[in-house]
């Protein structure tokens, strides 16, 4: 998707205090994080309500530029005001000007010029969470990628441990992935069978310094098959080697995605 220019690490003018915000959000009524002409953001919903408390054009930067429809836990952004703000009055306003948008500032902190969200950030991690049951999903609606079948989870791991390591993620990247290069390290890729009080449910937590577009949610759609007896763990590495993106199986919907955390060399937040 294309927007505005993001704040790169020069733009900063002088003497403004620097603030690092996390920030929690349902993705579903977003046309991802990244502003966007006449289409609701979740970075434009913060910038407006910033504008209310600094009445000027504001540019926050994130730790991830999310898509439509998919969820933070743990998101990381920051910006520039003019005033010396409390970190805690701060908070309190952007959350009383962000209502009714689901979005919350669940801590804010004064950072040192030179922090950048984006630029400073060591690794994300991303959780993806599939429900397991016939049932239609009610409380998890939304939260989730259904399916009515239960899953190999063993065998989709053992796929998922051809990815880790860097390699050249082709098949696994978009077709209108901007990255400069598909070549990437993914550091962590575990799968793990959860149950909870809805039905069992298959999580993914996945790391890695960046990624591809729509690399988390190809890697999950190709090993869902494999848990499903479609595709077998060879049939992956025969993927991840084909360099093509016909090779990668189905991409998994944005709603059961989640940015989960945020590494970076001095943790922001305690």
């Amino acid at each position: 998707m294309r927007g505005l220019p993001q704040a790169g690490p020069r733009d900063k003018a002088p003497f403004m205090p620097r603030y690092a915000l996390q920030v929690e959000y349902d993705g579903a009524p977003f046309y991802g994080w990244q502003r966007q002409k006449e289409l609701p953001s979740v970075q434009g919903a913060i910038e407006d309500a910033l504008a209310k408390l600094e009445p000027r054009a504001h540019t926050i930067a994130a730790a991830g530029r999310t898509d439509a429809g998919v969820h933070a836990m743990a998101q990381v952004a920051h910006c520039d005001m003019e005033r010396d703000w409390k970190p805690f009055r701060l908070w309190e306003a952007l959350n009383y000007h962000l209502k009714p948008a689901p979005v919350a500032i669940v801590d804010c902190v004064k950072v040192d010029d030179d922090f950048h969200a984006r630029f400073s950030a060591l690794e994300r991690h991303y959780l993806f969470r599939i429900l397991c049951r016939r049932p239609p999903a009610t409380h998890q609606q939304g939260y989730v990628w259904q399916i009515k079948n239960q899953l190999d989870v063993e065998a989709m791991q053992e796929a998922a441990n051809r990815l880790l390591g860097e390699h050249d993620f082709t098949t696994f990247r978009s077709t209108i992935c901007q990255a400069r290069t598909p070549v990437k390290t993914l550091d962590r890729l575990t799968i793990s069978r959860v149950e909870t009080p809805h039905g069992t449910e298959v999580h993914f937590d996945v790391r890695a310094r960046s990624f591809l577009h729509n690399q988390v949610r190809s890697f999950v759609g190709t090993l869902e098959r494999v848990g499903s007896g479609t595709l077998t763990p060879d049939d992956v590495q025969a993927a991840l080697e084909a360099r093509d993106r016909a090779a990668c199986g189905p991409v998994c919907p944005p709603h059961g995605l989640y940015l989960a955390h945020v590494t970076y060399p001095e943790p922001p937040f305690a």
